[in-house]
């Protein structure tokens, strides 16, 4: 048996790939436990001589526990309804076979096509006319609205992965359409499930442009228009904004570690296997 070679070029990218993604994340973590001053002095790639968590506690002081509270809200109730309503939508795509459902579900992926800033007027509109600007309901809306195709599109995929040999043989031991889908599609979904909750709580959590454009009070923003605190007419407080920046990813971090096989199978398809 020959003995195989190292690959040294491939190592030698390797370790340039983890440079490049490594400097900007030591940046970062290094310049939210400097103090702005020490940062200002001293650059942003120079060790800090003095760590300090100021930057921190700082940023839960001035509101932006307030914003970090609002962006989970958001994103809890964006989840909730991607869950809620997906799963039984993919179920009635991949099992029903009427021409009607095949329309509907083309005219559902339309919103695909559709880019959030070509109806972000009407959008104002019909939100300030039902009473819901300025509130997250307004901003909740349609964020599950923009994330629904996308998910349908992968649990829809998901499910027809399940052989059909499994449906016959609940249906001849005469189960109903319902018990089909709790005991046999969901549990064999998982992993597109899983898929589903993380991409639909990355499009909440990141939004921008529905808070942007359908929130205004400070009691309504979430992470990313909070951000603009940390720019004043006299600079921008670095330190400080990069914490919030680190605290921000946290989150969505710990949920992606939890759920990135189920997170991969699913955007393979091959998750009824």
């Amino acid at each position: 048996m020959s003995k195989r070679r190292p690959n040294y070029l491939a190592g030698f990218g390797s370790l340039i790939w983890l440079f490049l993604v490594g400097l900007p994340l030591y940046v970062m973590l290094v310049a939210t436990l400097q103090s702005r001053a020490d940062y200002a002095a001293n650059g942003p790639l120079s060790f800090p001589e003095n760590l300090t968590f100021d930057n921190y506690i700082k940023d839960f002081n001035s509101g932006f526990g307030q914003y970090f509270l609002n962006t989970a809200i958001v994103t809890v109730c964006v989840v909730g309804i991607v869950v809620l309503l997906v799963p039984p939508l993919s179920y009635a795509i991949v099992r029903s076979r009427s021409r009607l459902t095949n329309t509907v579900f083309r005219l559902f992926l339309l919103g695909l096509a559709i880019p959030s800033q070509a109806v972000i007027v009407p959008m104002f509109y019909v939100m300030s006319e039902a009473g819901l600007y300025d509130n997250l309901v307004g901003v909740v809306l349609p964020t599950a609205a923009f994330a629904m195709p996308v998910c349908a599109l992968i649990l829809s995929g998901v499910m027809r992965d399940i052989t059909p040999e499994l449906y016959e043989a609940m249906t001849v031991d005469g189960a109903s359409p319902r018990r089909v889908f709790f005991q046999l599609v969901l549990p064999l979904s998982r992993s597109g499930l899983s898929t589903i909750v993380v991409f639909s709580a990355l499009q909440a959590w990141n939004g921008f442009l529905f808070p942007l454009v359908l929130t205004q009070s400070a009691g309504t923003k979430v992470i990313t228009m909070g951000l603009y605190d940390f720019q004043t007419e006299h600079g921008v407080d670095i330190p400080g904004m990069l914490a919030a920046v680190v605290l921000s990813m946290l989150p969505i971090l710990l949920v992606y570690l939890f759920a990135r096989r189920a997170l991969v199978q699913g955007l393979m398809g091959v998750g009824g296997k």
